[in-house]
């Protein structure tokens, strides 16, 4: 239970850090901090969690660990669970900081919600936003299993993982507002419902498929005993 907790905080603190940035200080910090937050956001946690959970803070992670070895099945929807409840609980805490400003309205923010379409920051298609989903997802579960090993520096998984969401989010920013993580697009989409909700299957399914995508292609190209 204490690994399942550990997972409900560190993604709750990955989607108060990333989103909040967006939705409060969007404007101030631009696409650039914003990509920074969600970065740290996962760096602070990979060393306070690390140890306790793995901190995954991510469905998409969680299975592309269990098919790249690394998770047992067993615990695999325990951990997306409380993903998805720390997620929640942090659009939770946002909505009320955010709506505690005269004349916030949640609609014309968009509230950090990740869309296709004309809800793309910048209206990208539904392929687009599936391409850029996919494949970055993909290359951030191989980062993840590839800093992770045991042949790997130790030390510094966190550092690279937190520096690859970072490049991830700067480039996806302007497609869809970046998922590649269920928990952190569920989160704040049921705050808005309408729209958000409708395309919410899109940032389950792309990351899903990109996380497993990512494990495939690490297994092919690492060393056998990895």
């Amino acid at each position: 239970m204490k690994r399942y907790g550990a997972e409900l905080v560190g993604t709750f603190w990955l989607v108060l850090g990333g989103c909040g940035s967006a939705v409060l200080a969007g404007s101030e910090i631009g696409y650039l901090g914003v990509a920074l937050a969600f970065g740290l956001s996962v760096l602070t946690m990979a060393y306070a969690i690390g140890h306790i959970s793995g901190c995954h803070l991510n469905p998409a992670v969680t299975l592309g660990l269990w098919a790249g070895g690394r998770f047992p099945v067993g615990q695999v929807l325990p951990y997306m669970v409380a993903q998805v409840a720390g997620g929640i609980l942090a659009g939770g805490v946002l909505y009320l900081i955010a709506t505690s400003q005269p004349g916030f309205d949640i609609m014309a923010s968009g509230f950090a919600a990740n869309g296709y379409g004309e809800h793309s920051p910048t209206e990208y298609s539904l392929v687009g936003a599936l391409i850029c989903e996919v494949v970055l997802t993909m290359m951030f579960i191989l980062i993840i299993l590839g800093a992770t090993s045991e042949r790997a520096p130790q030390g510094f998984a966190p550092i690279a993982i937190g520096l690859a969401l970072t490049l991830i989010h700067l480039i996806s920013i302007p497609v869809t507002n970046t998922s590649v993580n269920p928990a952190r697009s569920t989160g704040v989409a049921l705050y808005i419902g309408d729209w958000a909700i409708a395309q919410l299957w899109l940032f389950w399914v792309a990351p899903l498929v990109g996380g497993l995508l990512g494990a495939v292609v690490y297994r092919v190209i690492a060393p056998s005993k990895d």
